[in-house]
């Protein structure tokens, strides 16, 4: 998947465990034993999407039940080892539409939300309750083929809550999947015994817009259960966006490494360590994250370029260049469509006395991005101190005539050590996709589950080519996706991956070919603004524009689609598009 999304959310990333070689459910096992039976791993059914649950009762007391129910989902589904997109991943997704996050939405477009996170089932549901009763009923939709699953419903004492949803949840993942291996009591006991009184408090402190009330609501959760790691990582996490870095990280590091919010919890302090100038400790960190990563049980573990990224940092500053070097252009092939990546090995060459190098580089970011203004300064900067005067004044003169350009920051040599472009957040899309594959490989074959497989050859295969795809194979990758086409020539997703593979293999013309088939079975404005991307790195602006158009009637608040059509808007009245 594209690293498109997620920018401005720090996420709580749900069953990343596997890819560290555990299970996620581990970490929240009661001290009694459970039967051999239970010792075998659950089947992963897919990849879960997990809407809030809608009030259908009278009263407004229990409305903060949605939010609890959609975390509970997480929580349990996550502990039963399958893998789920967190709370935040949802709403960066619709943020990306425009679509309200309180809005009720259609089935349809759930469906396709999913669809557009690579996701095999969307968990919606409803309940209703009264002083003492409640009842929760859950639906299952199937992403594909389409297919909405047997509802299942539970019902009891309104203070029971915990043991209801652990049946809910398990009625379902049993009844999908006959090769369940844990029954009833033995799921149970999987879960971690919760006071609902602490879940309500880490519920409304999640959701609570007051930053006052939201701590003191995470807080009170932390005093109810002071073992339960969610509301610290919560907490480290309000920290962690107001730069609070000793804060942060004393409540990460009551996440344990059982947790499947660990890796976010690590990450997140290596990037405080950055922060507070201490490359030292924070290359220790992303080191290690790296080492674990790669040590999956299958021994091919895939690599996040987020971490790649970080690690380079705190290694240029530790005085080990070459090192960085290397990781930055590692973390550039897994990722060729950030643009952070070529600016920092702008940076690093600049810093090294290479100003060619350097100018290559920043060049190569201002072409992804033309208002990116540091770029072009330090492009500048490099032009004369490799002697090229004349480039140097063209590139000032082209900045006045970039559309929507301020004035160039001034650059000042001294601060150079502080301009890299640090990662504070990890893709949760990717982070998922690879846990599938470090699984896949820990069973002793990269295949999706026995139940998709043998639905749907074609399922399988797409799963494995994403997977791969996340992983950076891309020959694996592809011949994945021509192994979907092979079995159904009509799969829009696998058109699509392939596409994403052979843009990444510099097949630009063979991509368009596949987006165009994409999007001849399905309409997606993810597709058509793909495309434009690609005719827009073909030189052909005029073929870009109605992709770009038709990519906004569809989704009219699509941040990535509008940025494209300002690209495109001529630099001045009666201007040539650039």
């Amino acid at each position: 998947m594209g690293r498109r999304l997620l920018a401005g959310y720090f996420f709580r990333l749900a069953c990343v465990t596997a890819v560290l070689g555990i299970f996620a459910h581990g970490s929240h096992a009661q001290a009694s034993p459970v039967s051999s039976k239970a010792s075998a791993p659950p089947t992963q059914q897919g990849i879960f999407l997990v809407f809030p649950y809608e009030n259908t009762g009278a009263g407004t007391r229990l409305d903060w039940l949605g939010e609890g129910l959609e975390e509970l989902s997480i929580q349990r589904l996550s502990a039963a080892g399958q893998q789920v997109y967190s709370h935040e991943a949802r709403l960066a997704e619709l943020e990306r539409y425009g679509l309200p996050v309180s809005a009720r939405l259609s089935r349809a477009t759930m469906l396709r939300v999913a669809e557009d996170l690579d996701a095999d089932f969307v968990l919606f549901g409803s309940y209703s309750a009264d002083d003492k009763s409640l009842m929760v009923t859950a639906h299952v939709l199937r992403v594909s083929p389409p297919a909405l699953l047997p509802v299942v419903r539970v019902s009891g004492a309104l203070d029971s809550l915990m043991d209801l949803h652990a049946r809910l949840i398990w009625r379902f993942l049993s009844s999908n999947d006959r090769t369940f291996p844990l029954d009833q009591g033995e799921f149970s006991k999987a879960q971690r015994p919760l006071r609902l009184d602490a879940f309500e408090h880490y519920i409304r402190g999640l959701h609570n817009a007051d930053e006052a009330a939201q701590l003191r609501e995470l807080n009170e959760a932390v005093r109810l259960e002071p073992e339960w790691p969610d509301p610290a990582f919560a907490l480290g996490q309000a920290s962690f966006e107001k730069r609070d870095c000793p804060a942060a990280a004393t409540w990460f590091s009551r996440v344990p490494k059982t947790h499947e919010r660990y890796v976010q919890a690590a990450f997140s302090t290596g990037v405080c360590r950055l922060w507070m100038n201490d490359p030292g400790a924070a290359v220790l960190i992303f080191a290690q994250l790296q080492d674990e990563m790669r040590t999956d049980p299958g021994g091919e573990g895939a690599e996040l370029p987020e971490i790649l990224n970080n690690l380079a940092i705190a290694r240029s500053r530790a005085e080990k260049a070459p090192l960085a070097e290397d990781l930055l252009r590692h973390a550039a092939d897994l990722d060729p469509d950030d643009d952070d990546y070529p600016f920092n090995l702008g940076l690093l060459a600049f810093r090294g006395g290479d100003f060619a190098g350097a100018a290559a580089q920043f060049r190569e970011a201002i072409q992804r991005d033309s208002g990116d203004g540091e770029a072009r300064a330090l492009l500048i900067l490099s032009l004369e101190r490799g002697g090229q005067k004349s480039e140097a004044e063209a590139e000032r003169a082209a900045a006045k005539e970039t559309p929507g350009a301020g004035p160039l920051p001034p650059i000042k040599l001294e601060s150079l050590a502080r301009l890299d472009r640090i990662k504070t957040e990890l893709d949760e899309a990717a982070l998922l996709q690879n846990s599938s594959v470090a699984q896949s490989h820990a069973d002793g074959a990269a295949q999706a589950s026995s139940a998709d497989a043998a639905a749907s050859p074609a399922l399988a295969h797409g799963r494995r080519g994403r997977q791969e795809l996340a992983a950076g194979r891309l020959a694996e990758a592809e011949r994945e996706y021509r192994a979907a086409l092979a079995a159904n020539s009509r799969d829009s997703f696998a058109h699509r991956g392939l596409a994403d593979v052979l843009r990444r293999q510099g097949h630009l013309g063979d991509a368009v070919a596949e987006l165009r088939s994409s999007l001849a079975i399905r309409d997606s404005a993810v597709a058509h603004t793909a495309l434009a991307k690609l005719y827009l790195e073909l030189k052909n602006p005029e073929l870009a524009r109605p992709e770009i158009e038709r990519a906004l009637v569809l989704a009219p608040n699509y941040t990535e689609a509008k940025q494209l059509l300002e690209r495109l808007q001529p630099s001045k009245p009666g201007g040539a598009t650039p």
